[in-house]
């Protein structure tokens, strides 16, 4: 009687050890986990350039077509934003966002869809910044590729962003680069795509998927 006991003891201690999907999630996210947390912890090379991290849940969503600050945040857990900013008007945003289930994180992209149809074309005088998107395969349980972009009179000028977006399981990753650019090309998405596989790639770590 005393060794079975002792084996059932044995048991739970083991299996308090194992963490399930949702105990992970429901840990946040470790420092260090994003991929530009260790270049925003150095100073910067640039003198005109800095780093912020935030590990607000209330942040604003980096793909915001409609200028909101709620889009997208219902049902959030955990978040971390890492922001680089530089002359001439050059930003780049890493963001990660837990929320507390798939259905909630995939009602958030669904909202981002919502906003980027109804603010697709934002005027302002004789200006107008345009947002197209399209989905991407292959990437997270759904991904999205958007670009935004300033119009003269019909015209790209200067002045754009281009970001990824990736769902995987209950989390919600963004990676957006702003700054000169003129008419969308494809190569303007290279190292967000390439940082959003990285990440989608490790997201299981502190996400239940």
């Amino acid at each position: 009687m005393k060794k079975i006991i002792t084996l059932a003891v044995a048991v739970l201690a083991i299996g308090a050890t194992v963490a399930t999907p949702a105990a992970v999630a429901a840990a946040g996210i470790p420092k260090g986990f994003l991929l530009y947390e260790k270049d925003a912890a150095k100073k910067p090379v640039l003198a005109e350039s800095s780093w912020k991290v935030s590990d607000s849940a209330k942040v604003r969503l980096a793909i915001n077509p409609c200028d909101r600050a709620t889009l997208a945040r219902t049902g959030r857990t955990a978040a971390r934003t890492v922001t680089y900013t530089s002359v001439p008007d050059f930003q780049k945003v890493e963001q990660v966002i837990l929320y507390r289930s798939k259905a909630a994180a995939a009602g958030a992209v669904a909202q981002v869809r919502s906003a980027l149809t109804a603010c697709r074309s934002n005027t302002n005088g004789g200006s107008a910044y345009r947002y197209v998107s399209s989905r991407l395969t292959g990437l997270g349980d759904e991904a999205l590729k958007v670009s935004g972009q300033v119009y003269y009179k019909g015209k790209a000028g200067v002045g754009g962003d281009r970001s990824v977006l990736v769902r995987k399981g209950n989390a919600v990753l963004v990676y957006l680069w702003a700054g000169e650019y003129y008419k969308p090309a494809r190569s303007d998405w290279a190292t967000q795509l390439r940082d959003a596989r990285k990440m989608t790639g490790k997201i299981c770590g502190v996400a239940d998927c």
